[in-house]
Parts: C-alpha cells; structure tokens; sequence
C-alpha cells in the first residue's frame, strides 16, 4: 500500500482581490461588537463606524477599476472593472441606507443594532456575487444577502404585516433558491465545471447527449435569478415584502438585491451567449411583461411602498432590455448602459424611500398616498426632493433617470430590439400617472385652517437626502468623467481578456 498522499496544490489568495468584501465583513464584526458593547445606548457610533468601514472598502473597491482583469483565489473571484464598479454600487446603496436609517428606528421603535452587521453582512454577500464567474459563490453570496434580508423585512417585530413580510419573503426565496440550486447541479452535472465560462465551451461541443441536462440546468438556474430581481412571473413576493418591511430596510432590499441579481445575470447571460436562441426568445417576454405588469398594476395601488414595489418590477424590465441588448450586439453595446441605470435607479429609489420614512412618528408609519399630505408644508425641502426622485423615476430632463432611459432605448435600436425599444418608451409615458400621483400627494393641503408645524429632519437624513437629490443631476452634468472613471476611456469597455494568476503573482500586474 503507498503512503503517498495525493497532492493538493492550495490556491494563492491575492488579497487585494478580496479586500473590499473582507473589509466589509470585518466592518460588520465591529457593528456587531458596538452593540454588545453599548445594548442600551443610541446606535450613532455604529452607523458612524459601519459608514467608515464601508469608505474603506469603496477606497479598495475603486483602486480595482485600474487593475488587469484576472481571476484569483482558485478561479473563484473575478477583479474587473465591472465587478468593481457593482461593488461600489452596492457599497454606495448601503452607505445611504444606514445614513438614514438610525432616525427612522428611532421613530419606528425598532433601534434593534443588530440592524448594522445584518445589511453590511447583506451587502458583502451581494458583492461575493458580482465578483465572481464560479456558480457556488454565487450561490453562497446569494444565501448570505437572502438570509440577512429574511431576517432584516421581519425586524419590525411588533407588526403583523413585517412578519408576515418575512416569512412569505423566506418560503418564496427559499423555493426559488432550490430551483437556483438544482440547476447548478445539473449545470455541473452537463460540464464537469463550476465556472460560467465552462458553459458555452461545453456546449459549443454538441454533445446530443448533455444538451437537455445543460437547458434544463440553465431554465432552472434562471428561475432563481429572475425571482431575486423580480422579474415577471416571479414577482409575486415584491408587493407584500416591500410593503411589509420597514423602510429602510425596503429601500436596501430595492436597491442591493437589484444591483446583485442584475449583475449577476448579466456575467451568466454573457457566459451563455451560445444557448441565446434558446434563453433569448424567453427572457424577451419576460422583459416585455414586467414592464407592462408593473406599470399597469402600480396604477390601482394606494399604498406609497407597493406603488414603489411594482415600479421596481418595471424598473426590472428596463433593466433586462439593456441586458439583451448587449448579449445581442456584445461587441457594440457595452455594460456601461446598465451600470448607469442601476446607479440612477438606487439613488432615485433610496431617495424615494428615505422621504416616505419621514411619516414615521411615534411608533406608527404612514405609507398611503394621504399621508403624504400637506408634506409641502411641513418640510418644503423634503417635498422638493420628493419631485426630483418622482421626476428622474419618469425620465423627465435632465435627472439622471432620463439619460438612463435614454441609453436603454438608443441599446435596444442599435440590437434591433424595437419592440422593447417601443414598449419601454409606452410604459414609460404610462408611468407619468401614478409617479405625478406621489408628487402631487405632497402638494395637498393636510390643514387649512392653523399652522402646521415644521417637521424636524436630522442631520443625516438630510446628508442621505441631499446627496441622493444631487447625485440625480450630477450623473447627467458629469456624465463624460463619470463614464470615463468607471466603465474606462471608452467607456463601452465589456469583453477583456481574464488573465490566470499563477502562484505569486499580483492580481492586475501584467
């Protein structure tokens, strides 16, 4: 018998490749350490350390938009220019969430600090996801973001409707991730492989035998992702979550998930570009129906939150025709379209959000459409910011939502897609309705006959506010350097070459 023991050859870590989302969970740590610390106290110096944290690791998450693309720590994460920039993204979205949301708990009386490590430990599965090309990370940043999100929409635990929220938001996502789940086991099963550039490489070879286990794998795997970004049919959680959760929480979950689902999908179409005529055909309807579903169901909604929730599945369509507007024309097209939209649609919905959470007062929220009444009066800059987030949402001139839209119709023309093209432009305009609805809600008198008192704003969520309402005007006027720092010089970069890092090289060093 030999005692030779098999080999193993350990993968090197380049630890820069996964700084920011180490710093991220370490950030996370400390949160969670301040509130064994201080159980009782006010939560300021969390969110103040958690911000700190989350700046640190946007720092290191920049410094890898200069960076070589390659692949480290066993192929398992990417570093690239678009991983970098989603992970600031999602860095960004939960920044502004925890910039507001202190005041919000206080009101809502949930202070609850484990609030702080949950969404950072949320967020650093959601960039697991965008950092990667291997299917068990995503899996495992999936089950990370998902699980911090179960517990995050049942928080307010006095209230009927947040647990309700959080347990249909569990037993949904927990089915869809089995469906995500198997569909990596058949995937794997076909290729022998867990890494999405496998997958076309196996099919390409035509191989009668594994070309059902591979579509079957692969409509399974995209069940998973179109339930986690609420694409049409799979929407159905979003109404009753987005209602049901508090709404910082809401707000995060819109913004993060979005970002990750949607990036993630987006590596996964692009590694499956030679099943398109299968995936295509399908994801074209779905593209279509989630944004006629949402925009007409958001007409009869009176709750501000579900309004919002369907606009989100609208949001989602418009997202998914710049997707198949690149897996169409790849070499034209580049991901610079969505990264913009999805950095317009986090401010402009983060802000939406942080305005509503003003109703909450004394334990109770408002989130009717009466109960943004007489905001005009109460807080003029709250209600101003509120047009602008209603405005951008529309694609009104020159929000950052508009230069958005804009590039998603100019995508869709240049793939020949006119049909999406011509469906976002109608539902867009379908939209007006009941995004002008909101606006209008604030400018209606609650009191006519005394003074209505000032509502009092914290100073961190009119930072949060602020920044959310200048970054929607500053996107179009700095358009040009924004475009050339993120995405490169032509900022239309998509397809580089991935470069292996052998045992002792640098990530990015080439």
């Amino acid at each position: 018998m030999s005692n030779v023991l098999p080999s193993f050859t350990i993968p090197t870590i380049e630890w820069s490749a996964v700084a920011p989302v180490l710093l991220v969970i370490v950030t996370g740590i400390i949160a969670l350490i301040f509130e064994i610390a201080r159980p009782k106290s006010n939560n300021v110096a969390t969110s103040i350390a958690s911000i700190l944290g989350l700046g640190v690791a946007g720092f290191f998450a920049w410094q890898q938009l200069g960076l070589m693309p390659s692949e480290s720590l066993g192929n398992m994460v990417v570093v690239d220019r678009f991983g970098a920039v989603m992970q600031i993204l999602l860095i960004v979205a939960c920044a502004l969430t925890i910039l507001f949301s202190e005041g919000y708990m206080r009101e809502k009386k949930i202070a609850f600090g484990e609030f702080y490590p949950l969404v950072l430990w949320s967020t650093a599965g959601a960039m697991m996801m965008v950092t990667t090309k291997n299917l068990l990370m995503v899996f495992i940043g999936l089950e990370i973001l998902s699980i911090a999100l179960y517990v995050l929409a049942g928080l307010s635990r006095n209230e009927a409707k947040s647990e309700e929220s959080a347990i249909k938001y569990f037993l949904l996502g927990a089915f869809a991730t089995g469906f995500l789940l198997y569909g990596i086991a058949l995937i794997y099963g076909a290729t022998g492989s867990l890494h999405f550039d496998d997958i076309g490489r196996v099919w390409d070879g035509r191989v009668p035998q594994i070309s059902g286990l591979m579509l079957m794998g692969l409509a399974m795997a995209l069940v998973g992702f179109c339930f986690k970004a609420g694409f049409v049919p799979f929407h159905q959680w979003t109404p009753d979550v987005y209602q049901g959760a508090p709404t910082n929480v809401t707000a995060f979950m819109a913004a993060a998930s979005k970002i990750a689902a949607v990036a993630t999908l987006f590596r996964f179409l692009d590694a499956c570009a030679p099943m398109q005529e299968y995936w295509g055909p399908v994801l074209f309807w779905i593209a279509l129906l989630s944004m006629t579903v949402g925009n007409l169901v958001a007409l009869a909604q009176k709750d501000i939150k579900r309004i919002l929730a369907y606009s989100s599945i609208a949001h989602a369509g418009y997202i998914l025709v710049a997707i198949l507007a690149h897996t169409k024309n790849p070499s034209q097209i580049g991901w610079g379209t969505l990264a913009i939209y999805l950095l317009s649609y986090s401010l402009m919905t983060i802000g939406a959000f942080i305005v509503i959470s003003l109703g909450a007062k004394g334990g109770k929220e408002g989130t009717r459409l009466q109960h943004l009444n007489g905001l005009w009066q109460r807080s003029p800059w709250a209600a101003i910011a509120l047009v602008v987030f209603m405005a951008s949402l529309i694609g009104i001139p020159p929000t950052a939502g508009f230069l958005a839209k804009l590039q998603i119709f100019q995508d869709a023309v240049s793939a020949n897609l006119w049909p999406l093209a011509i469906g976002l432009a109608i539902n867009s305009a379908i939209s007006v309705y009941y995004y002008l609805g909101i606006a209008m809600a604030a400018f209606v008198n609650e009191q006519t006959d005394e003074d209505v008192p000032t509502m009092r704003i914290s100073p961190s969520v009119g930072l949060a506010t602020g920044i959310c309402a200048a970054g929607i005007f500053l996107v179009t006027v700095f358009f040009a350097p924004i475009s050339n720092a993120l995405f490169g010089p032509d900022g239309t970069v998509v397809r580089d070459q991935i470069v292996q890092t052998e045992p002792g090289d640098k990530v990015g060093i080439r």
